[in-house]
């Protein structure tokens, strides 16, 4: 088993950055966290967690296929959040079960800046693990 602590983020790709912002800012209390502009990437604090916004105009967003809506998906992936992170034996178990995760990159969440791999579920949903911030 692998030893998930919770929900570390979430990323919803977005059409419209003012509208939900201010869904998210001003009607449920979310603030904003961080910015990553030359990547397109608007990151809000919920609580201990974080949600991700990616304009779909975006460098990340123009990865992600068709915009939200009834036949595009909106929901870019989400964060599992690990301790102890175990880059082998994490991968030895999901070697075990016949999956492969992607490379591992330092990459920033809730938390901080940690570890991470990506890997995907059996309809194709992209699943990201991370681990502690580094210290």
């Amino acid at each position: 088993m692998l030893p998930i602590q919770g929900l570390d983020h979430l990323v919803l790709r977005i059409r419209d950055s003012d509208t939900m912002l201010a869904f998210y800012c001003d009607v449920l209390g979310c603030t904003v966290e961080k910015r990553q502009e030359e990547i397109g990437l608007i990151q809000l604090r919920a609580g201990r967690s974080l949600i991700d916004l990616v304009p779909v105009e975006g460098p990340l967003g123009q990865r992600g296929g068709a915009a939200p809506g009834r036949e595009g998906r909106n929901l870019d992936h989400f964060c599992l959040r690990l301790e102890p992170f175990d880059e082998e034996e994490i991968r030895r178990h999901l070697a075990a079960h016949d999956i492969e995760a992607g490379e591992l990159v330092q990459r920033y969440g809730a938390e901080g800046s940690g570890p991470s791999l990506y890997l995907e579920d059996p309809e194709g949903n992209t699943v990201e693990l991370k681990g502690p911030p580094d210290a």
